[in-house]
């Protein structure tokens, strides 16, 4: 089956909390922005009845991308090759060209799934470690998968490099993809002190597929918390047009995933995704092939 047309753009996470708004929207003038939209597939394989049918109203609609929770790359148990498995069907059945899960952990061996994202070990035994359940991973889906930067707040204990050189080695050593969530190297860079921009500066271009975009809560002056829960905040908004100006313009989506309020305030941070990519589109130079 042939795939659906490219992901570029700007998205929006597909919320329970928002199906019905974005349903039953007359006004296409407030969709406006809105070129794709994004589902944790865990929560839609095999769904039936109201949902099946939501599923495929936005699926006729809108290019969707797959973005992943409970895979855990960085774990210590085996790859859960039979969910990699009902993902490759439901990638194939919905026609959508892009898996992306979080360079973490979030299971072990004794107490199952940890539903939080835990920080790996930026040591090279770690990136062979990772890169190669990566591997296996694109093997069973037969297609390439972008990790994702996560956000952290205690670094793992033994480090033998920063977390752009961990990321970039995996990503070199796995041969995949780089899902960049810009409001995540805020984020860190606030929590442990170094420069978002010199980041940006070592990410390598040609990697990046897919971007996130989110608000987080500030619990003190040099803590922040990756909640998805606020109102993007203008340094973020800031970093994510420097991404576009030095990194070329990649697909990117809205995340808000609680204390989410009306639709219509919600695209109005899709619009500004769109609105910060306009002029970068005009440079063909800074045009990077991106899903398709």
């Amino acid at each position: 089956m042939a795939l659906r047309s490219e992901i570029q753009g700007a998205g929006l996470g597909l919320k329970r909390e928002l199906i019905a708004a974005l349903m039953q929207q007359q006004d296409e003038s407030l969709l406006k922005s809105l070129n794709f939209v994004e589902l944790a597939p865990e929560n839609w394989l095999q769904a039936g009845g109201k949902y099946a049918v939501e599923l495929d109203w936005f699926a006729q609609r809108y290019p969707i991308v797959c973005h992943g929770l409970c895979l855990s790359l960085g774990g210590p148990d085996p790859l859960n090759v039979g969910f990699l498995k009902q993902v490759k069907q439901f990638l194939r059945d919905f026609e959508i060209p892009l898996y992306t899960e979080h360079l973490s952990y979030c299971s072990d061996l004794s107490n199952g799934y940890i539903y939080d994202l835990l920080p790996l070990p930026f040591t090279q035994e770690a990136v062979k470690y990772v890169a190669q359940r990566i591997r296996q991973t694109q093997e069973i889906l037969e297609q390439r998968i972008a990790i994702e930067n996560t956000s952290f707040y205690v670094a793992a204990p033994i480090s033998e490099m920063d977390e752009i050189s961990f990321i970039n080695a995996v990503l070199t050593e796995a041969d995949c993809d780089l899902h960049l969530d810009i409001n995540n190297v805020y984020v860190n860079s606030v929590n442990f002190h170094f420069d978002p921009y010199r980041f940006l500066d070592q990410v390598p271009a040609k990697r990046v597929v897919y971007g996130h975009l989110a608000g987080h809560w500030q619990a003190q002056a040099d803590l922040l918390v990756d909640t998805h829960g606020e109102a993007v905040i203008e340094p973020v908004w800031q970093l994510l047009d420097y991404a576009y100006q030095h990194l070329g313009v990649f697909p990117t989506l809205l995340e808000r995933d609680s204390n989410i309020p009306a639709l219509a305030e919600v695209l109005t941070e899709v619009d500004r995704i769109a609105q910060l990519q306009q002029p970068h589109l005009t440079d063909d130079a800074k045009q990077i092939p991106r899903v398709s």
